[in-house]
Order: structure tokens, then sequence, then C-alpha cells
């Protein structure tokens, strides 16, 4: 797949059910959608570069293969994550009017991606593919699907089938990361593999039991 559509579709896809996502919709019930969907394009613009050029660079230091098996295995971590879900706190959803909700939302959101999931992806994505269609593509792809959580949520008033759309997108991760792992692992040793299958599980345990003890 092209790199633009490969960046946007796993990144439209990271976001879904995420904790940003979850932010778009709270922020889009107190500020114009315009100016909240705005404030996540550049916010994410800026994220992003940095993330693309990250993966950029750590893809000139590694072999292919190795990148594509390491890639392949953080993409099923991003799919326990999905599963485990995202929540705000009281801090993230509230209604704040001290400074212009451009800026806010910027400043917001700028933060929430750091470290976030998507931004790991961007990362990923960018070691294996071209810098600039992972940084536009990635973009695109969590403004899309930010803008479709608002205008879903203001029609349904928030009542969104987080659960089911949460394990469609971690499905959607870990076949593609068993794929991606695949195609650049098909070589390696059983012990790499055994190797693989054993941080497989111990991220499926750590993640799930998070996500039990928020239940």
């Amino acid at each position: 797949m092209d790199a633009f559509w490969l960046s946007l579709v796993m990144i439209f896809i990271a976001e879904l059910g995420d904790k940003s996502q979850l932010l778009a919709l709270s922020l889009a019930t107190c500020y114009n959608t315009k100016v909240v969907l705005w404030g996540i394009f550049f916010s994410t613009l800026a994220v992003h570069v940095f993330s693309s050029a990250i993966g950029s660079f750590m893809g000139g230091l590694l072999p292919t293969d190795w990148i594509m098996f390491v890639a392949g295995l953080s993409f099923i971590a991003y799919g326990f994550w999905t599963l485990r879900g995202d929540a705000l706190d009281d801090e993230d959803a509230s209604c704040k009017r001290t400074i212009h909700p451009f800026w806010l939302v910027f400043t917001t959101f700028f933060m929430a991606e750091l470290g976030d999931k998507t931004m790991l992806g961007t990362v990923s994505l960018a070691t294996t593919n071209p810098f600039l269609p992972v940084w536009i593509g990635s973009t695109l792809g969590m403004v899309i699907s930010d803008a479709l959580a608002i205008g879903v949520g203001k029609i349904l008033g928030k009542n969104l089938p987080e659960q089911t759309v949460k394990v469609g997108a971690g499905m959607i991760f870990f076949v593609f990361g068993g794929l991606t792992m695949y195609e650049g692992g098909k070589g390696f040793s059983p012990v790499v593999w055994a190797s693989a299958g054993a941080v497989i599980v111990l991220m499926g345990v750590l993640f799930l039991r998070h996500r039990q003890s928020q239940v």
C-alpha cells in the first residue's frame, strides 16, 4: 500500500477510541467544531513531524528485516493498547475559558499526543516508509478520525458503540502487526519467534490486566 494511504488508514484506526478522540469530542461540546478541528490539525502536524523524523532516522540505522519485525510487534502492542482503552479525567474533560479556544485545543492535543499510541504508531510507520507521506498521511488520518467522532457523537449524543469500535480496531492492529512481523522475520530462527511470542503474551497480560482494573 502507498505510504500516504497506509499511514492515513493505520493512524485513523489507532485513533478510534483513543483518549485524544474522546478529548476532541469533549472539546467540541464546549467550542466551535471548526476551531477544534483546526487546533487538532496543527497540533498533530507539529507532533507527527517529530515522530516521522525519528522513525526515518531509526530506519536508516537498523536492518530492514528487524525494523519490520519490531514494527509489527509494536502494532500488536497498539492493538492491546486499543482494547485496554483510555478514559478522560475531570481535568481533561472540563471546559476552560482562560485562553483562546484554538490555542487551548492546540496545547491540549500536543500534550495528549506525546507518548500516545498514535505518535508511536507514526514512528513505527516512518521506519519503513518515506518521511513526507507518513507525516501528512498520519496527520490527516488522526484529524479525519476525530472529525468522525465529533460528528457521530453530536448526532448520537455521545452514545457511541465504544466497545465494538475498540475491539474492531484492536483486531485490525493484530492482523496488520502479525503480517508485518512475518514479512520481516520469515527467515528468523524459532528462538527469535518464541521470544517474540513471549513478549506478546506479556504485553497482553499487562495491558488487559490494566483494563480490568479500570472497570
